[in-house]
């Protein structure tokens, strides 16, 4: 089991760790979802964590709001996933979608080339992209090297209880050829009946493990 902390640069990295938290995804600016972190947030955090053994996936977002990036926001994305990279990140996050809300499949192809050798993580994009084409999007991303995707199963703010059914059948789809990352609604006092519910392996959350100001 391995829970990821989603984790508003360095500031909860210690305790974290010590608490049980197995992954964590770096981020910052949690009030609008998450974006890139600084490079000496990464170099921290990332050293921290290594003493530790405990992988860090470094988000790559150059801005809240939606997730349709124009030419100057992919290259700006690209640079900062090449910056992670060089400071050693084992892995990004990243999501960038079309205004029709499927894949933006060029963006995705050049953003994957340049994170080759890294995990590599679709977030909670995949939430915009419509139900019936989700399983065409897991067929994609795991034909291009995804390793894994975040994912609520449902509407933002719903309970995940209600988004069961769904993430059961993104997991079905995926069959082992990718993971399907729960996350939103799960804490620390839930996420024993998420792993169990789903038969997952990994949960995803900002309170994922019980901190002092939890």
């Amino acid at each position: 089991m391995i829970k990821e902390f989603c984790a508003e640069n360095f500031t909860h990295i210690q305790e974290a760790i010590a608490k049980g938290a197995g992954r964590i995804e770096l981020c910052d600016n949690l009030a609008v979802g998450g974006t890139t972190p600084s490079t000496g947030v990464i170099e921290e955090v990332l050293s921290y964590a290594g003493e530790k053994h405990v992988p860090v996936m470094t988000m790559i977002r150059p801005r809240g709001g939606d997730f349709i990036f124009n030419d100057i926001e992919l290259k700006i994305m690209h640079t900062d996933l090449i910056e992670a990279k060089k400071l050693g990140t084992d892995g990004v996050v990243i999501g960038c979608l079309t205004p029709s809300s499927w894949l933006d499949e060029e963006a995705l192809e050049l953003l994957i080339e340049h994170a080759e050798g890294l995990q590599i993580t679709f977030h909670m994009a995949f939430d915009e992209i419509p139900k019936a084409r989700q399983f065409e999007a897991i067929d994609w991303l795991a034909e291009h090297g995804v390793h894994r995707i975040l994912t609520h199963g449902g509407p933002a703010g719903t309970p995940i209880e209600e988004n069961f059914d769904h993430l059961r059948a993104l997991i079905a789809h995926a069959d082992n050829r990718l993971i399907i990352l729960p996350g939103a609604g799960i804490s620390y006092k839930n996420a024993e009946k998420v792993l169990s519910a789903l038969g997952v392996q990994e949960v995803h959350g900002t309170k994922i493990v019980e901190l002092a100001e939890n």
